[in-house]
This record gives C-alpha cells, structure tokens and sequence, in this order.
C-alpha cells in the first residue's frame, strides 16, 4: 500500500486555514506534554469512537515522534473507508523544531 505523506510545512498551511483534523498517535504522557494545537489523541482503547465519530470524508493529518508510526495510522484509516489522510514526515519532533511555540 502507498502511503499518502505530507511534509511540515504543508501541514501547517493546513493546519492554519483549520482545513485538517491532526491525529497524535503518540503515547498520552506525550501527547499531554506538548502536541499540534487542536490535535486530537488517537490509541488502541480510542480508535473505535475516533472511527465512529469522524466523517471518513474529512481531511486527517497523522502524526507521530518522527513519522513513522503515523505510516501505519495512516494505512489504517485508509483501509476503514477514510480517503483524504496522510502520515505526516517528519512527525512531532518535525513539527516542533520548524515551530517551536506552539
């Protein structure tokens, strides 16, 4: 399966004009710590409802610690009907470094 990813800076500009929901698929301590404003916190006990709550038409950024964990979020949603998702590269830690006060 090919992977949709998007790059940091992309995901910003969507990010700024609210045109993406994020997914963090990192741990809760983690994401409790510091995450992409407005994120919502996805694990194995709240995929289901994120499944049943989120129209799989809707743009969804995937992220991470650095992208790679994203990859199999992302491949997940795609096969659970969602058509517009990408695995942000780069991840958090990407995020974090290109914008630092957020």
């Amino acid at each position: 399966m090919d992977i949709p990813e998007i790059d940091v800076e992309a995901a910003a500009r969507l990010h700024e004009a609210g045109a993406a929901l994020f997914m963090d698929v990192r741990d809760g301590a983690s994401f409790a710590a510091a995450h992409v404003p407005g994120a919502c916190h996805v694990d194995d006990r709240t995929i289901a409802r994120f499944l049943a709550d989120t129209d799989p038409a809707r743009k969804v950024v995937v992220y991470c610690y650095h992208g790679n964990a994203s990859r199999g979020g992302t491949a997940y949603l795609l096969q659970h009907g969602f058509k517009d998702v990408a695995s942000m590269s780069g991840g958090f830690e990407g995020w974090r470094g290109r914008y630092p006060h957020e």
